[in-house]
């Protein structure tokens, strides 16, 4: 088995080009005057379906999906959304499997884009198991959320924007869950700029990765509901590439609170005008909190703004200048 390559990023920024949009690379004045760093956010927010998920899956639909009968996967959210928007954009049916963890605002977001979705179990495994099932009985062609080399060069073009807008950005702080996105990120930039620093922020409930990366191999953890449910779910056992990619080329990990998420969404709100959901807020909250020690300029990915708007006000009202 060959990890995804530089290569394979470069042709899938290619492939990309017309499908997808470029999301802008944006100073942020506030977080740059607190932490003596000049800060730059990728607003991934701007994606077509409001996160960067829509890379990965258009590039494997774009090489993979043309003669399917159908396509499938187990997703918490943005996959599933991106997915749906993707298969419609080729008129292929779409089947979505979501556990009972899954905000109901994006299931209802998937429905819209004319996805069958299918509430299975309560953990993003017990999804998978029924995407297995249905790629043999009904011959889908499945589209993993993250472990797949078509999905993490898809993901990995996010690299090839930043660093071509801005060559002399130092750090890299990327969101780290099943490590799609932190695995082709940190392997595309770190391929074109050895010395880049490359962080992945999670959550400290269920942190997947994280857990996996300290044990020096893939475990599986117990989901539980939280701010940044985009980061929930297991990696996979038989994980083929994205343990690798981080173990590779993660320099470190940084694991947040519930209220430290909490104040990287109100930030994003009150201070950059972005609506942000949890697990695209934690990059900043990092910041905000004062995690990790920065200099030079630092990119920033934000990752999506799928969050439940109720919730959302909820937090913003709770906003204190602190």
């Amino acid at each position: 088995m060959t990890l995804p390559a530089l290569r394979d990023v470069i042709a899938a920024s290619r492939r990309l080009h017309g499908h997808i949009v470029r999301t802008p690379l944006m100073p942020s004045a506030s977080l740059s005057a607190r932490s003596g760093a000049e800060i730059l956010l990728k607003l991934e927010t701007r994606q077509t379906t409001g996160s960067f998920k829509l890379r990965g899956a258009t590039n494997t639909l774009l090489l993979s999906g043309r003669h399917a009968k159908g396509v499938v996967a187990a997703s918490t959210g943005n996959h599933a959304r991106a997915l749906a928007y993707a298969a419609r954009e080729m008129s292929k049916p779409c089947v979505v499997c979501m556990s009972s963890l899954v905000p109901e605002n994006k299931v209802v977001a998937v429905r819209a884009l004319g996805a069958d979705v299918r509430i299975v179990g309560r953990s993003q495994d017990d999804a998978q198991d029924e995407v297995d099932r249905l790629v043999i009985s009904e011959g889908l062609l499945p589209v993993p959320p993250f472990d797949d080399e078509r999905v993490i060069a898809g993901q990995g073009t996010i690299a090839l924007e930043i660093l071509e807008d801005r060559p002399d950005v130092d750090t890299l702080l990327v969101p780290l869950s099943g490590g799609g996105l932190a695995g082709g990120i940190a392997m595309a930039a770190r391929s074109i700029k050895p010395s880049i620093r490359v962080v992945g922020i999670s959550m400290e409930k269920g942190a997947a990765m994280a857990s996996s990366l300290r044990a020096g191999h893939p475990v599986a953890v117990t989901e539980e509901p939280g701010l940044a449910d985009s980061l929930g779910g297991g990696i996979g056992i038989p994980n083929r590439y994205t343990f690798d990619l981080c173990r590779t080329y993660l320099d470190d990990v940084i694991l947040l609170t519930e209220d430290e998420i909490a104040r990287g969404i109100r930030h994003a709100y009150m201070e950059e005008q972005e609506i942000v959901e949890g697990a695209g807020a934690v990059g900043l909250a990092a910041l905000l909190c004062s995690r990790l020690n920065v200099s030079g300029t630092v990119a920033v990915i934000i990752s999506g703004k799928n969050i439940d708007m109720i919730r959302h006000r909820q937090l913003v009202s709770e906003y204190r200048n602190v």
